[in-house]
């Protein structure tokens, strides 16, 4: 049996350079660097073909391959050298070398996933907002954070396993410890049911005016988190709601209306209550045929009170418009309009009045002293 080389010691220096495996070596370390120069090159040209296409995923599965890829080459060519080295001088920490090759081939997997997640996320929010098509940024947020938490969850259990930990045993031990922390952060995990509520259901989603009757919450919803949502209030304040309360409270979104609503009580005076009924004939009219007015939803005008000091006709009617700055022109339209329709005839809009009236005394005669 010939005895083992001592690459180590100074003497056997020049004789294990003339070793064939020691070549080998080098050769695997330079057809690495030769396919990642090649895979660099290649790369960059089919990301450019890519990009002419309107697909997302094309796009983003090659920007998240560039540095996975490279970590895998090297985890291969490390793996195939240290494969040479051992056969030749017997590494005594070889036994690391496959479980390690295995666990840097699956960072390196999920690597690649989580930036082709991240990066397919980021191409369809852009490729709507330059086609001008609407997208539920909400739902593409949520799947990507829920995709990327189930890769990595994935691939701790796949990295246990490769490194001989049972499985059973981290589960049990997860079981058991889960109920520990549940105690201790129950607000937390809460938040975080909360958060996945408001994924599922989607009562509201990012740039959507969202109000609660119950809590003094008001504003746009600028970014729906894991724990808390941030809400910019009108007076451009953040608000930051645990998504917990969600789940408790009654929240109303206004930037799902269909229609905005006129609803207006007017009062003629008494000495008009002659002409109350053309009145509201002729308002019911220029409503029907305002170009703002929604024709096909409730359209109400008519007199309804006897009040202390005027005769009310009753307006309820809808805009076409949901815009806040249009509707409130919509409103002024409309309101002068019924203005020039009480001035038409003859009429006037009342104003609180009280009339007194004294009843007339009998005179006292005056009867002369003495």
């Amino acid at each position: 049996m010939s005895a083992v080389p001592q690459i180590n010691h100074p003497s056997n220096l020049i004789g294990q350079l003339s070793e064939p495996w020691l070549w080998q070596v080098i050769t695997v370390v330079l057809v690495i660097i030769a396919i990642n120069i090649g895979a660099y090159y290649l790369l960059r040209h089919v990301e450019i073909i890519a990009s002419r296409t309107r697909s997302v995923w094309d796009d983003a599965l090659i920007k998240a391959a560039r540095l996975p890829v490279t970590l895998l080459l090297w985890t291969l060519g490390a793996s195939v050298a240290l494969r040479i080295v051992h056969q030749h001088i017997g590494m005594p920490f070889f036994d690391w070398v496959a479980p390690g090759r295995n666990v840097l081939l699956i960072i390196a997997l999920t690597w690649l996933l989580i930036r082709l997640i991240s990066n397919a996320a980021k191409n369809i929010i852009a490729l709507h907002l330059l086609s001008e098509e609407t997208v539920d940024r909400t739902t593409v947020d949520a799947l990507s954070k829920l995709g990327r938490i189930c890769v990595i969850v994935v691939a701790l259990l796949s990295i246990l396993q490769t490194l001989g930990v049972s499985l059973a045993g981290v589960l049990a031990f997860g079981g058991i410890g889960g109920i520990a922390v549940g105690f201790a952060a129950k607000d937390l995990f809460a938040n975080l049911l909360g958060g996945l509520t408001i994924y599922l259901d989607r009562p509201f989603s990012v740039g959507e005016w969202i109000r609660s009757p119950d809590k003094n919450i008001e504003g746009t919803v600028e970014q729906i988190g894991w724990r808390n949502t941030r809400i910019r209030a009108f007076n451009r304040n953040a608000i930051y709601v645990p998504n917990a309360l969600f789940t408790n409270i009654v929240v109303e979104n206004p930037s799902r209306m269909t229609h905005r609503r006129i609803k207006e009580t007017i009062g003629l005076r008494y000495q008009d209550i002659g002409k109350i009924a053309a009145v509201v004939e002729d308002v019911r009219t220029m409503l029907k045929n305002h170009p703002e007015i929604d024709t096909e939803t409730t359209l109400i005008v008519n007199f309804t009170t006897f009040s202390d000091s005027s005769l009310d006709f009753f307006i309820y009617t809808f805009t076409k418009t949901t815009l806040w700055e249009p509707y409130h022109v919509v409103k002024q339209d409309v309101l002068l309009k019924i203005a020039d329709i009480i001035t038409a005839h003859g009429a006037e809009i009342a104003y609180p009045t009280r009339t007194l009236h004294i009843d007339s005394q009998p005179e006292i005669p005056c009867t002369p002293a003495g």
